[in-house]
């Protein structure tokens, strides 16, 4: 007997772990009879709210979801942006802040389930809404169908993107419990059926038949045509405007049984440049959450108040910023490109503080289920580091041997970003006037050919900005021979709509006069490869005129009093540029549009104990004594 109980005990414990192991042990199913989820056969329903982890940097992740999970989340919702991953045809990225595995794998020890959409479009607001601009290489793809060459790309992505995923689903062991496909397709012009159907297949193929997929759209009778396809459970986004009885009514019209589904129930708004910072109440926002509660909904919070004149947008819990270049753009009648800040007036704020939403959101979901023991998390200590003064380094034309070191590309008439295979940033067209202009002469460009800005130097004297959809001319006078620069700047491609192919650059010949320029120097610019590698702080300085107005980098350095806190920078007198810090890329300023006013400084890019290096573009004038100005607080115009 002695030896028999052994024996006995190895079998069980080994039975345990087939059980635990075995994906047939977890489950997470439509229940179209009892019209709910089925999580291991019990009935589920789900509170979710959503967070990009490209907008938050990996130190803060953990910050983020644990908030999220003491709001009494029990699921988060997550995009994977195609273009952050995929940076060049081929070329992959998932070290650092682009570790989806490890964001992924975040969340389970957190305790959280995950809704995921992988796109392969994902919208948010995001440079091209998350497409690789290099898809535009040819010219003629038509992006969001079943163009072969659009298929191409999408399937070689996801046999490199799915496999990541399939051990992390939910029938597999992990914590998935279901896969957007697509991502509200029927807002897009195209409605192909076929390209639904190619990602469905290859969905399952990649996946298995048991994951659950999924589709969004709004409650647009039109949308929801051409956005649904048999084999994809179709869920709905809309916000705390509607009637909630209504609008899951669309829901029923075509899926008329199984769970009601909110997956984007909108807790704010966007910004755009030159608009009002926008916001939502927040008793508004739990008025709503609580009508669809007590229907037994499941939801999803995001932020944005969606409105049928309005793209579909965003819908956070938490929204983060758009680092470097990945804020995207919409357009309504003219191109509208989105803030650095994706605060949104989302219940966690831009620097992941706990807002009185959050807490009127938390109070609702208590109605409904218990919250986890314990306090919520604190917000995350700010410091104001107060003011730095910065000096000019160099005329940006003074350095394009640094900028662009391969040197320019000859053309007869202008390259657009992506024929020169440059997917973000500037590009410099430098020409010569043909002929004298002594008396002001008009130089333009052809309508919807300046994308997005322009900034015009004769003989390196700065002239003025050409704008899309605003600004199509200047005056100029000058000689023969001058030397003709125009810096063009990719502001966001649009991430909404039927322009997803959003060229970028100088699309157009620029004439004077009406007459065509030509024999250009285009010069792609690599301004993030020489910060990150030093420059200019490791550089000798650089003997540049002392004018202040035009395209120019200034300068300076900070020391942190022992800690490294997260913090906001102010530009008083700036007016609109790009800074860095120890060469991260904090993203676009615009003072003199607004509405935000300062940039969200992490404090996991500082250093403590040596000098901070500060790196900024600034494009169309500094202040005549150039400083910086460090808070612990962010600035929108109404509240200066």
């Amino acid at each position: 007997a002695r030896m028999r109980l052994p024996a006995l005990v190895l079998l069980l414990a080994a039975g345990l772990l087939h059980t635990q192991a075995s994906p047939l042990a977890r489950s997470f199913q439509l229940d179209y009879e009892h019209n709910c989820f089925r999580k291991d056969g019990a009935p589920f329903r789900y509170i979710s709210g959503s967070i990009h982890y490209a907008r938050v940097p990996r130190p803060a992740w953990r910050d983020r979801l644990l908030k999220m999970y003491m709001s009494g989340l029990s699921t988060v919702q997550v995009y994977v942006p195609w273009n952050y991953h995929e940076t060049l045809p081929g070329v992959y990225d998932f070290t650092g802040n682009r570790d989806v595995e490890a964001f992924l794998d975040l969340t389970a020890e957190l305790g959280l389930l995950v809704i995921l959409r992988p796109g392969p479009y994902i919208c948010a607001e995001w440079e091209m809404g998350g497409l690789p601009a290099w898809l535009l290489w040819k010219p003629d793809i038509i992006l969001r169908t079943s163009d072969p060459a659009y298929l191409a790309a999408v399937d070689s992505w996801l046999h490199i993107l799915l496999p990541k995923i399939k051990p992390r689903l939910y029938q597999q062991g992990g914590n998935i419990i279901s896969v957007q496909v697509e991502n509200e397709y029927g807002s897009y012009y195209a409605c192909d059926y076929g390209y639904l159907q190619h990602l469905l297949g290859s969905f399952r193929a990649l996946l298995g038949s048991e994951v659950l997929l999924f589709t969004t759209d709004s409650t647009q009778a039109e949308e929801l045509r051409c956005g649904t396809l048999q084999g994809l459970y179709a869920t709905i986004d809309f916000g705390p405007e509607s009637n909630v009885t209504e609008a899951f009514g669309a829901q029923r019209r075509v899926e008329p049984k199984g769970p009601l589904v909110n997956s984007e129930y909108y807790t704010g708004w966007l910004d755009y440049w030159g608009e009002a910072h926008a916001s939502t109440s927040a008793a508004w926002v739990a008025r709503g959450l609580e009508d669809m509660l007590q229907l037994g909904a499941s939801i999803n919070m995001q932020v944005v108040g969606w409105q049928r004149a309005q793209p579909p947008g965003e819908y956070m819990f938490h929204g983060g910023t758009n680092f470097a270049y990945w804020s995207g753009a919409d357009y309504k009648d003219q191109y509208k490109p989105v803030t650095t800040s994706y605060d949104y007036d989302a219940p966690l704020s831009e620097a992941g503080d706990p807002t009185e939403k959050l807490f009127a959101i938390r109070t609702v979901i208590s109605k409904f289920q218990p919250l986890p023991v314990g306090p919520m998390p604190p917000a995350t200590p700010k410091y104001a580091y107060g003011r730095v003064a910065l000096w000019k380094y160099a005329d940006l034309l003074d350095v394009l041997d640094v900028l662009c070191p391969s040197g320019p590309i000859q053309s007869q008439f202008p390259l657009t970003f992506e024929a020169l295979k440059q997917a973000h940033g500037f590009v410099v067209y430098h020409t010569q006037l043909p002929w004298d202009v002594p008396d002001p002469t008009m130089l333009g460009a052809p309508p919807h050919s300046i994308c997005d800005r322009g900034y015009v130097m004769l003989q390196k004297e700065y002239q003025g900005t050409l704008e899309r959809d605003r600004q199509a001319t200047l005056h100029v006078t000058g000689r023969a021979g001058d030397t003709l620069d125009i810096l063009l700047e990719n502001m966001g491609r649009i991430s909404f709509g039927a322009n997803t192919s959003d060229f970028k650059g100088l699309l157009g010949n620029l004439s004077l006069n009406s007459r065509p320029l030509s024999n250009w120097l285009i010069y792609p610019l690599a301004i993030d490869t020489a910060v990150q590698q030093g420059w200019p702080h490791a550089a000798l300085p650089k003997s540049s005129s002392e004018g202040s107005m035009g395209p120019a980098f200034y300068t300076g350095t900070f020391e942190t009093p022992g800690i490294a806190w997260d913090t906001f920078v102010n530009f008083p007198g700036w007016s609109k540029g790009l800074m860095w810090i120890n060469g991260f890329n904090l993203g676009r300023y615009w003072t003199c549009r607004g509405p935000q006013q300062t940039l969200f400084v992490p404090g996991s890019v500082l250093h403590i104990g040596r000098p901070n290096n500060i790196t900024v573009l600034e494009l169309e004038g500094a202040p005549p004594t150039p400083l910086l100005l460090f808070l612990d607080r962010p600035l929108y115009n109404r509240t200066l």
